[in-house]
């Protein structure tokens, strides 16, 4: 399935611009692989790959530092002390968004640029 490993190549990609650290690579790797098997199972899913790998992401994050990725939300009141999270849930063109404000942050792969 060309199409789909694609996806997860573009995904990976994506979401390690994201991470913009190497300590996560194979956190990534193990996300990306599970994401690969899901989208054979339901290869029309490909345009929800990036949401749920940036998540899958979050997730291993999380486990060492809860607040990845900070709030940069010009309007929050407490940027830097919240993290972000990926909406829509499933679904394409996710993005980073504020939780207190609902406002979107930045698109994936774009956090850090």
């Amino acid at each position: 399935m060309i199409m789909g490993s694609h996806a997860v190549t573009a995904a990976r990609a994506l979401v390690a611009a994201d991470l913009a650290d190497p300590r996560w690579d194979a956190a990534l790797d193990d996300a990306a692989a599970h994401r690969s098997w899901w989208l054979e199972q339901w290869p029309d899913g490909a345009e929800h790959v990036l949401g749920l790998l940036a998540q899958d992401a979050q997730e291993a994050v999380h486990a060492v530092n809860p607040q990845w990725p900070p709030c940069r939300e010009p309007s929050c009141e407490e940027v830097g002390r919240h993290a972000l999270f990926v909406e829509p849930d499933l679904g394409p063109d996710p993005f980073w968004v504020c939780e207190r404000t609902g406002l979107p942050v930045a698109p994936v792969g774009h956090l850090n640029g």
